[in-house]
């Protein structure tokens, strides 16, 4: 089923947790300001529903439909998780084949090392510990069927940042919203 219009814009944002998928996503929106809706999948799944990560898990369809309840208003969307590819391709490839604008996927491709260095610096680290984040770390994890830029751990924020609102056009379309 379509949807959105040909002027939103659907950005998804993978990769391992502590990769900055987070961080982009904030930049983005505001680099935007309004018009943006940042759909994150730590909200849904573990603030909202506090559910487990599991293949079929609720979350799918909640993340699902609010991308495209937000893109079908007139927002552009940025969807950012660790969405593991074998669970969350197939919502993702759904999104990307409905959606009449442009899609953009972005795999954050960040060493375990350095997830775990970054990951002491956030307000999460009292919540979770290097050893949760290495049972969950999944080096690579890229879609099969939908394609992916890979940034790499190499990449500043506001290199990424700047990388994804030139590839998106982003910053275009969201003036006079």
């Amino acid at each position: 089923m379509p949807v959105g219009s040909d002027q939103t814009r659907l950005v998804v944002l993978r990769g391992n947790s502590g990769s900055g998928k987070s961080t982009v996503a904030k930049a983005l929106r505001e680099a935007c300001g309004r018009g943006v809706a940042w759909v994150s999948q730590d909200l849904v799944r573990r603030i909202i529903l506090k559910e487990r990560d599991e293949p079929g898990a609720v979350n799918i369809g909640l993340l699902d439909q609010v991308t495209r309840y937000s893109l079908d208003h007139g927002y552009h969307a940025v969807l950012d998780g660790i969405l593991y590819a074998d669970r969350y391709e197939q919502m993702l490839a759904g999104l990307q084949s409905d959606h009449l604008g442009l899609s953009r996927f972005y795999y954050l491709d960040v060493s375990m090392d350095e997830t775990v260095r970054r990951h002491a610096t956030r307000p999460q680290a009292a919540e979770f510990g290097a050893g949760d984040m290495r049972a969950w770390y999944r080096r690579r994890d890229l879609l099969a069927h939908v394609s992916e830029r890979i940034i790499p751990e190499t990449s500043a924020l506001q290199q990424t940042v700047d990388l994804i609102l030139a590839d998106t056009h982003l910053l275009q379309s969201c003036k006079g919203k």
